[in-house]
């Protein structure tokens, strides 16, 4: 019995071999959704604590514990002896139980009597994102702590934006008044 004939990229230009080309979405969702699901969790975070006016600590809570699942299920990948993997385990989990504490330090009632809100959950956050930081060194996988560094520049952003909503609401109504303007001289 012969071999079936299989086809030749140089001599039959219709033939495409996909068994290894991928496209940027699956590539994407193969490599990168645990840092794009990290970053979206988060500004969930802020969306809900900026809407409801609450610093939402049980979300944050919430999140160390996904946040250390996600950083032992990256970090899985590039280590490949058995005891390593154990030691990645143990010290992402107790690197997330300290971020846990700390969060819970933070929402004790003394404290909270103390500070503002929007003062806890800004501390919330930048507990969080030193914690992420510090466990993408931990597990030496560089995007979790560029997902931190992401955490860390949101929160003077979101600082300034709670800070500057009259501001904003000003100059967007300001844009759309010119652009209103603009589109009623265009259509005469």
């Amino acid at each position: 019995m012969s071999k079936p004939r299989q086809a030749d990229p140089l001599f039959e230009p219709d033939y495409v071999d996909t068994s290894r080309q991928r496209s940027a979405i699956v590539r994407w969702a193969l490599n990168d959704w645990p840092y794009t699901l990290m970053l979206l969790l988060a500004l969930g975070g802020v969306s809900w604590s900026t809407f409801t006016n609450h610093p939402a600590v049980w979300y944050w809570a919430f999140l160390s514990p996904v946040f250390g699942v996600i950083c032992v299920a990256a970090g899985w990948r590039h280590i490949s002896w058995q005891e390593d993997r154990l030691r990645l385990v143990y010290t992402q989990a107790l690197h997330w139980l300290g971020v846990l504490l700390a969060m819970a330090l933070i929402a004790l009632p003394s404290v909270s009597a103390v500070v503002n809100d929007n003062a806890t959950g800004l501390a919330l956050m930048t507990i969080l994102a030193l914690g992420t930081f510090l466990a993408g060194l931990w597990a030496r996988v560089w995007r979790i702590c560029i997902v931190g560094v992401f955490l860390a520049v949101a929160v003077p952003v979101i600082a300034w934006l709670d800070q500057s909503a009259m501001f904003l609401t000003l100059v967007a109504l300001l844009l759309i008044g010119v652009g209103g303007f603009i589109w009623w001289r265009w259509r005469r």
